[in-house]
């Protein structure tokens, strides 16, 4: 995606400090008896997503230690301002893939107080699974036996780049519904293997996982509803040389907030991905959106970091400004050729209701 004109920018805001963080080392919860299977309780007719978490890469830099920043901005046509674009800090790791999503998904079951066995299915998203046919199957295993789901059903998600994370919520959400399964587990989990190209033109990359449980019944005290989700494509513009849409972003606006009798201003936040500031901002506003309904913290906080950011910026959002009962959260995401969006409520009134799970904050 090439970058548009460049917006001024003003000073961020200091990170958050979210109150409900849960750590990998932190004591299991109590268990659960494995969920009984669809056929043994009726559908209710809602979903929810329960249990936003994230991990991030254990290594925290500032832009000004990368090597060849300045010579790659210059390659790409970039002044280079960090003031400008949002450069701040990015989070590499040197895990695997599998450990992320591990560390990830155990902390979502953790906050959701749900036993690893009631889980009965795996939406695993990834931009890119490593090796090929041959070493997925041991890739899934070790993903599965970490997370101690046992058998569980799998499906794995990756040709839709950036917005994999956003689809597989609608996948998860898509099967809860038809009453295929009742718990289904959706993490994805990416890291930069070529430090060349931690930057691109429009985005500072960070590695990292992120998940949620999408559930027939609202688990933990950072659960919501899914209330609506749309994507919309244009096949000629999938080519990475063409820039992301606001006619796609508005497209997707009108079939998830129209069905419902909503307009944009309807819309208590847009969690979007972490693409540099102006790039974001245009974009945004373009499909509707004012930029108070923005949040763009983690432009510069923890940079973009791949299909993770929605979520990633759903929980840091709950942490510094909470969320208003019977208020709307719209998790987007583009890439050239495709907008995604899955619209959530919170519940009316929730006195118990506790900022979402961040894995990834300073201490």
């Amino acid at each position: 995606m090439t970058p548009s004109a460049p917006l001024p920018s003003a000073p961020l805001p200091p990170a958050p400090s979210p109150s409900a963080a849960v750590r990998a080392d932190d004591p299991p919860p109590a268990t659960r008896t494995r969920a009984p299977s669809p056929v043994d309780r009726p559908r209710t007719g809602t979903v929810h997503l329960c249990g936003p978490a994230y991990v991030l890469g254990e290594q925290d830099a500032d832009h000004t230690t990368l090597a060849g920043l300045t010579e790659r901005a210059r390659e790409l046509g970039m002044p280079p301002k960090a003031s400008l674009w949002g450069w701040g800090r990015v989070r590499r790791t040197e895990k695997d893939l599998e450990s992320l999503a591990v560390e990830s998904g155990t902390a979502t079951l953790r906050a959701c107080g749900a036993d690893p066995g009631s889980v009965d299915a795996v939406v695993l998203c990834s931009t890119r699974f490593p090796g090929g046919p041959v070493t997925h199957g041991t890739f899934v295993e070790r993903v599965l036996r970490g997370l101690g789901v046992g058998d569980a059903a799998f499906t794995g998600v990756t040709l839709n780049r950036c917005t994999n994370l956003l689809v597989g919520i609608r996948t998860a959400q898509a099967l809860v519904a038809a009453g295929h399964h009742r718990r289904v587990l959706v993490v994805t989990t990416d890291k930069i293997t070529d430090e060349s190209v931690r930057m691109e033109g429009y985005a500072l990359f960070s590695d990292g996982a992120a998940s949620c449980l999408v559930s027939d019944e609202p688990l933990g005290p950072g659960a919501y509803e899914i209330v609506g989700g749309s994507s919309a494509q244009d096949t000629g513009a999938l080519d990475w040389s063409h820039e992301i849409s606001a006619d796609l972003a508005r497209t997707v606006n009108e079939r998830i907030l129209g069905a419902l009798g909503m307009t944009v201003d309807d819309v208590d936040g847009v969690l979007h991905p972490n693409l540099f500031r102006p790039v974001v901002v245009l974009k945004e506003r373009q499909a509707g959106f004012a930029q108070e309904q923005l949040f763009l913290d983690n432009v510069t906080r923890t940079g973009h970091c791949f299909a993770a950011d929605p979520l990633i910026n759903l929980v840091d959002r709950a942490a510094a400004h909470g969320t208003r009962p019977d208020g709307h959260y719209l998790l987007v995401s583009s890439v050239p050729g495709v907008r995604v969006g899955v619209l959530l409520r919170t519940p009316p009134q929730d006195p118990d209701r506790i900022p979402a799970v961040d894995l990834g904050s300073p201490s």
